[in-house]
This record gives C-alpha cells, sequence and structure tokens, in this order.
C-alpha cells in the first residue's frame, strides 16, 4: 500500500499510539541534571568559635573562606568543606543543608529543569525552588553570587552549584583567597565528604525523585529501608533512610586514608571525647560510638564497623575509609 492512501480507519487506529509516543517524548524531555560531587554541609551551631575551635583542633582544617556569620573550614585538597553558622537564640543545632555540584552551572537551567519535575520557585519547602544572591559583605561578588537552593520531597533543604565552587566571590562562587592555616594539625586527617544521611518519610517516593531528578544510580543497599544513591564517580552518595522518624539531614560523614576504628577512637578519646556506654544511652555532645553493619543491611559477615561522634552541639557525624561506599567489607567498600 502506498503511505499516502491511508483510511480514515487506519488513521483513527493510529490516535493511541501516536498518544503514547507523544507521552513517551514528553518524559524523555525531562532530562536529568547530573550531580557530580558533594561540595559541602552547612550546620548550625550555638557557638560558633568554639565549633571553630573543635573542628579545627580535631581535623586540623584550614579556613577556606568568610561569609558573614559563617566560616568555611576546607576539607583535604578542597574545594569541599564544612561550613559552622552561628545560629540564633531560638536555632536548633544541626545540619542545615548540603550541596552537590554540577557541571555548567546555570540558575536559568536548573530552575527549568527542577521545575520540570514538578520543583517551582517559592520561599522555601518541600518542592521549592530559591536562589539567594550573596553580596560583598558575606564574601560573594559585587553584582552578586546566585546560590541556588531546593526542598525535596521531605522539606530538606540541598544547595547545588557549580563544580568549582569554593563558597568565595565571582559568578561561580569560585574565587577564593588562598587558605588560612590551623593553628595545629589535628589529631585526625580527613581526606574528602562520604555521604549524607537523609532520614526520609517516604522511601520509594525519595529515591524516584532523586533518581529522577539527578540521574542518581543505586550504590547500596541496606536493609528494606535504606538506600544508597551515587553522586558522581567517587564512591560519594546520599543515603535514604525510611526510620519513621521526623525528616532531616541525619548526619554527614567525612574519610580518611588507613581506616582503622580502634586508632580512631584513641585519638578522639584523646581529644577529650567519651564513649557513647551502650546503643540504649542517650546520645549527647563530645562522645563516640561504633556499630556492627551485619548481611542483614549489607554489611559483612562479621559487621562492617561504622564509626560515629557528635560535636560540641551534638551533631552526629561519622568517620569511614576513602574507600568506603556503604557496602560490605571491613572498610565498607564492597559495592556492585
Amino acid at each position: 500500500m502506498r503511505a499516502d492512501s491511508i483510511t480514515r480507519r487506519q488513521a483513527l487506529l493510529s490516535l493511541p499510539a501516536l498518544g503514547a509516543a507523544s507521552s513517551l517524548l514528553a518524559q524523555s524531555s525531562k532530562q536529568p541534571t547530573r550531580v557530580r560531587s558533594l561540595s559541602h554541609m552547612t550546620l548550625t551551631v550555638s557557638d560558633r568559635k568554639r565549633s571553630v575551635q573543635f573542628y579545627q583542633g580535631l581535623f586540623g582544617l584550614p579556613v577556606q573562606h568568610r561569609q558573614g556569620n559563617s566560616i568555611g573550614l576546607r576539607i583535604g585538597p578542597g574545594p569541599q568543606y564544612i561550613s559552622l553558622s552561628q545560629g540564633g537564640p531560638n536555632a536548633k543545632p544541626g545540619v542545615a543543608h548540603f550541596c552537590m555540584t554540577v557541571e555548567n552551572f546555570s540558575v536559568e537551567g536548573i530552575t527549568k529543569a527542577l521545575g520540570d519535575h514538578g520543583v517551582t520557585k517559592g520561599d522555601s519547602g518541600a518542592m521549592k525552588t530559591w536562589v539567594r544572591m550573596r553580596g560583598p559583605e558575606a564574601n560573594g561578588a559585587a553584582e552578586g553570587t546566585p546560590e541556588l537552593y531546593f526542598g525535596d520531597p521531605n522539606g530538606i533543604n540541598i544547595q547545588l552549584q557549580d563544580v568549582s565552587y569554593c563558597g568565595g566571590g565571582g559568578a561561580l562562587g569560585n574565587a577564593c583567597k588562598p587558605p588560612e592555616p590551623a593553628p595545629s594539625r589535628g589529631l585526625i586527617n580527613v581526606r574528602d565528604l562520604s555521604h549524607f544521611t537523609l532520614d526520609v518519610s517516604d522511601g520509594p517516593r525519595s529515591t524516584t525523585f532523586y533518581r529522577e531528578v539527578f540521574g542518581m544510580p543505586i550504590l547500596n543497599r541496606q536493609g528494606p529501608n535504606g538506600i544508597g544513591l551515587a553522586v558522581g564517580s567517587r564512591r560519594q552518595f546520599v543515603f535514604l533512610n525510611s526510620t519513621g522518624r521526623p525528616p532531616r539531614i541525619n548526619h554527614g560523614c567525612f574519610t580518611i586514608e588507613g581506616f582503622r576504628p580502634d586508632a580512631v577512637l584513641k585519638k578522639l578519646a584523646e581529644f577529650g571525647l567519651k564513649p557513647r556506654g551502650g546503643a540504649d544511652s542517650p546520645l549527647g555532645p563530645l562522645m563516640y560510638y561504633v556499630t556492627l553493619r551485619m548481611e542483614d543491611r549489607g554489611g559483612s559477615r562479621d559487621g562492617t564497623p561504622e564509626l560515629y561522634f557528635t560535636d560540641p552541639d551534638g551533631i552526629l557525624m561519622q568517620i569511614q575509609d576513602v574507600s568506603y561506599c556503604g557496602g560490605a567489607g571491613a572498610l565498607g567498600n564492597v559495592c556492585d
């Protein structure tokens, strides 16, 4: 049959297929914004001077930038860092937000991409995106350094910036002065950021969101309620944990070379931290403990050791090996 001899009946029969094709085309137009690395975490603290002394004394982190009431301490070779922000009288200490990086950062481009996935412009909140223009008073550019934030389905705040971002000035926030050395070398030499663990209310919903919006592949699974989604190619990840607790950023994780739990615990004790005492004991400021993640949660047969500590505000942090991926083995570095 010739192409120009289609009957009315054939045309009507083809409409559902055309509709399905149009739907698939619309779905394929929602391209993910590929994230490349973890940039930083911002902690709201009750006494910034005390927190700076703690993290510099323990890890020897130099000052990478100063932004008004916030100080950024460089992790490893940079530009990744931890930011310590002075909270107000009624502010609750904790991890306020974390940041992931993208290539060719553009506020307009990312805002549009997020909008395609249902994240609309707003002041704050779940499935909203907003921009802060950081001016010279906070170490930004004269015309303002754009910083883009959004709330995920749980209302957890996340920042997106260029891969070169260091918390400094310029259009990309990548103009930072040479770091100011810490007063001492510190006891533990941290090299990078490993992951952030998020307590979420609906694991499948959050997993779908991060995978569709950012194209994040599955890096690990830890039991029925935990899944790790890879950020870039450096074994960094975001871990989504459905625990029934209120949504929040539960903790961040640093990496070190040659991870040995006993050696790390000894140095934490030298620095004045105390053992928690037991899994059921209250967890307060300046404590440490180790858990063994067993096979039912993706760990090794003998248990994969995972080491945690709290800072002066009781904010929880984790330390693991540079090869850690949230998987099995003695170092947690066996992932598919």
